[in-house]
């Protein structure tokens, strides 16, 4: 079924027919979050999650991290589907 196709058609064909678990969610709220983030910031020089939670505080730090980590979840998600 995923022969052919590339790891980006194979991880949304993925999600499509199965279930998304819990972390799964996660990561893709996150990345989205992060993505969203980067736009404003590089569209309208706007950094929202700075503005949310405070220019660099520990609180934006953590959500940048856990952004960073939903990113990492989702590409070892990609390269596991890449390889069936």
């Amino acid at each position: 079924m995923f022969q052919g196709r590339s790891a980006f058609n194979k991880f949304f064909i993925f999600m499509n027919m199965n279930k998304l678990n819990t972390l799964d969610w996660v990561a893709l709220v996150l990345v989205i979050v992060g993505g969203l983030n980067w736009g404003l910031v590089g569209a309208l020089n706007f950094n929202l999650v700075g503005a949310i939670f405070g220019d660099m505080t520990t609180l934006s730090r953590i959500v940048y991290v856990l952004v960073g980590v939903g990113a990492i979840y989702l590409i070892v998600t990609a390269m596991k589907l890449s390889k069936s």
